[in-house]
C-alpha cells in the first residue's frame, strides 16, 4: 500500500539506508503523470527526497546488478529455509527484498537470493505489518 511504501522510507532515511528499488506495481512517490503524492508525502514527511529511489518493472536487471557487484542479496520471507534474522551476519552492503504481506515473496525470486531470513512469529498472528518488519530487520542489520 501507499502508506506502508511511504513509511518504508521514513524508516529508511532514519537508519540511513542509502538506496531503495520499488519493483512492479510497488507504489512510487510519484503518480503515473509524473507528481508528487499527497498521501505518499503525508507518511514519508519528505524522505522521498531524503533517500534515493528508482523503480523497475522487474528484479531480474536488479538482480543480475548485485550479482556482478557481489552484493549479497537477502529475503526476508517466511520460509522452511530461511535463518533466524538476529543469529545473521550481515555484510556492510547488501540488498534486502522485501515482498507484499498478502503474497509474499514468490519461489522464483526466493531461490535467487543468497539468504533467506524471516522474524519468528510466537504469537497467534502469522505474520507483522511489512513496515514493523522492515524496522526491526533494518535495525538488527546495523547492529
Amino acid at each position: 500500500s501507499v502508506h506502508n511504501v511511504a513509511s518504508i522510507f521514513r524508516t529508511a532515511d532514519v537508519f540511513g539506508v542509502s538506496h531503495i528499488v520499488l519493483v512492479g506495481t510497488t507504489p512510487t512517490p510519484l503518480d503515473k503523470f509524473g507528481k508528487w503524492r499527497n498521501d505518499f508525502i503525508k507518511v514519508s514527511l519528505g524522505a522521498e527526497k531524503t533517500v534515493s529511489w528508482e523503480h523497475k518493472k522487474t528484479l531480474t536487471s536488479l538482480f543480475t546488478k548485485y550479482k556482478k557487484e557481489h552484493t549479497p542479496i537477502f529475503a526476508l520471507e517466511q520460509h522452511k529455509n530461511s535463518k533466524v534474522f538476529n543469529t545473521v551476519r550481515y555484510p556492510d552492503t547488501l540488498a534486502l527484498v522485501i515482498g507484499n504481506e498478502p503474497c509474499g515473496i514468490d519461489t522464483r525470486t526466493l531461490v535467487k537470493v543468497d539468504t533467506i531470513i524471516e522474524i519468528p512469529q510466537r504469537g497467534n498472528k502469522e505474520s507483522l505489518n511489512v513496515t514493523i518488519a522492515t524496522g526491526i530487520v533494518v535495525c538488527e542489520i546495523l547492529k
